[in-house]
């Protein structure tokens, strides 16, 4: 004689708040890489006194951020991502600040070697 076989039940101890559903995959935001940033800079730094040097660093770190965000290395592009920031606002505080000590060396000089 067979004997009838009992049916594996799960019931589960716990009710699904989202119904079935398979979660959906957290997208995290793209890094940024800063390469229009850093070429102003550059360009900026060019037009002051031609040290377009002091822009470089930050295309490097630019260009490398974007790279390995091509190769999908996003935690190699968030951190060279964030030195390019770090990078780009040093150089635009000390490009801002040289233009303003210049165009105030500028006047003053103006202003004492004007006739009166």
């Amino acid at each position: 004689m067979m004997e009838p076989r009992q049916a594996d039940v799960s019931i589960p101890l716990q009710s699904s708040k989202w119904d079935g559903a398979a979660p959906e995959p957290r997208s995290d935001p793209q890094p940024r890489d800063y390469v229009l940033w850093s070429v102003f800079n550059a360009l900026l730094w060019c037009a002051v006194w031609g040290l377009g040097c002091f822009g470089f660093p930050g295309i490097f770190y630019s260009i490398k951020a974007r790279d390995c965000k091509s190769v999908g290395d996003l935690e190699g592009a968030r951190r060279h991502g964030g030195r390019a920031k770090v990078v780009n606002i040093v150089c635009s505080v000390l490009v801002t600040v040289v233009l303003m000590l210049f165009i105030f060396v500028t006047v003053l000089l103006y202003s004492m070697l004007r006739p009166t």
